[in-house]
C-alpha cells in the first residue's frame, strides 16, 4: 500500500540562515496514528507547515496520497486537515457559520447532516449558534478540529491538540481521534503530552534539531528502548550492598529500605534468579517486590539527550 504521506529529502532553511530542517525522510503510513515528538525548536512545525503547503521547503519532495504539494497542490491539500497550535476563529461568527464557511473553502457541497455529526461527535451542537468569543478555550479548540474536518479530508494534523486543555476534555479528544482512525482517517499528532503519544500512537517518530532520529512502532521501542526496573522492599534495611552484588545494575534506595536492579528485558537472561539467589545466600531478606517499565517520556528524554 502507498503511504499516506511521503517525504523525500525535504530540508528548509529560512531567509536569517536559520536551517530549521535538514535532510527529512518520511513516509506514513495510511489508516494509523503517527505521533511526532520533538523539543521545542525542533522543527515539528515546520515540517507540518510544509506538508501543508503553509511553508515553501527549501529542497525535497512531498507527495499527499500520491499528489506533489507543489505541481498538484489543489489535490494534495484536499486530502488534508490541520489543526494548528493558535486558535485562528472568526470571533464574531457562530460555530455553525465558521464550520460551515470552512467546508465551502474547499468546494465541498453542503451536507448540514454531516457537520452536524462533527459537532455531535465534538460536544458542539448544543453550541452551535454561539459566537465564537462566548467559548472557553477548550471549545475554541474544539471548533478549530470541526472545521478541520469539515471538507471530510483524509489526513488530519493536529498540532498540539490539547495545549491548555482540561484533563477530561483531553480525553474526549483522543475518544474522537480513535473513532476517526477507525473510519480510515490518518492521523499525525505533535505533542508536549508525551502521554498522549504513549496512550494513542501506533509509531512514534521523534525530531531533534531539525533531523528525525527515530522512528518506530510504539510497541517495539517501548520493549526495545525500554528498561525494567525490579523493586524489593528489605526487611532490613542496608548501609551499603556486599561486594557480591556491588555492580552498575543495582542500587540501594530509600535510606537503604530498597533494592533497585535494573535489567533489559529483551536479554534471554534477565539476571533475576541470580540476584534472588545471592540475596539468599547473604542472609538479604525481603518482604515484597515489584517491577516498571520505562515510560515513553524517559525514552523520549534520554533519546534527545543523547543528540544534544
Amino acid at each position: 500500500m502507498s503511504p499516506a504521506i511521503s517525504i523525500q529529502q525535504v530540508a528548509k532553511v529560512y531567509a536569517s540562515g536559520h536551517q530549521a530542517l535538514k535532510t527529512v525522510d518520511l513516509d506514513i503510513r495510511k489508516g494509523e496514528i503517527f505521533a511526532l515528538l520533538g523539543p521545542n525548536g525542533a522543527g515539528k512545525t515546520t515540517l507540518i507547515s510544509i506538508v501543508c503547503g503553509i511553508v515553501n521547503p527549501s529542497g525535497g519532495r512531498v507527495l499527499v496520497d500520491g499528489h506533489d504539494i507543489i505541481t498538484d497542490y489543489r489535490a494534495a491539500r484536499a486530502r488534508i486537515g490541520l489543526v494548528p497550535q493558535e486558535l485562528t476563529n472568526d470571533a464574531f461568527e457562530s460555530v455553525w457559520s465558521t464550520v460551515k464557511f470552512s467546508r465551502g473553502l474547499f468546494g465541498k457541497p453542503a451536507n448540514p447532516a454531516y457537520l452536524e455529526q462533527v459537532l455531535r461527535d465534538l460536544s458542539l451542537w448544543e453550541k452551535r449558534d454561539a459566537r465564537i468569543y462566548q467559548l472557553s478555550g477548550g471549545m475554541k479548540r474544539r471548533v478549530m478540529i470541526a472545521k478541520a474536518l469539515s471538507h471530510e479530508p483524509e489526513i488530519l494534523f493536529l498540532d498540539e491538540p490539547t495545549a491548555g486543555v482540561d484533563v477530561e476534555l483531553r480525553r474526549d479528544m483522543w475518544e474522537m481521534v480513535r473513532g476517526l482512525r477507525e473510519r480510515g482517517v490518518t492521523i499525525i499528532l505533535t505533542t508536549h503530552y508525551i502521554e498522549e503519544a504513549e496512550e494513542m500512537a501506533d509509531r512514534i517518530g521523534v525530531i531533534s534539531k531539525g533531523e528525525i532520529i527515530l522512528v518506530e512502532d510504539k510497541d517495539v521501542l517501548m520493549r526495545k528502548l525500554g528498561k525494567k526496573e525490579l523493586v524489593l522492599q528489605l526487611q532490613q534495611p542496608l548501609e551499603n550492598l556486599p561486594e557480591a552484588l556491588a555492580n552498575g545494575d543495582l542500587q540501594l534506595r530509600a535510606g537503604g529500605h530498597e533494592l533497585v536492579y535494573s535489567f533489559d528485558a529483551q536479554r534471554e537472561h534477565t539476571g533475576i534468579a541470580e540476584l534472588l539467589r545471592t540475596l539468599d545466600q547473604h542472609g538479604i531478606g525481603f518482604k515484597d517486590l515489584q517491577s516498571s517499565q520505562s515510560s515513553l517520556e524517559e525514552i523520549f528524554v534520554s533519546l534527545v539527550r543523547g543528540r544534544s
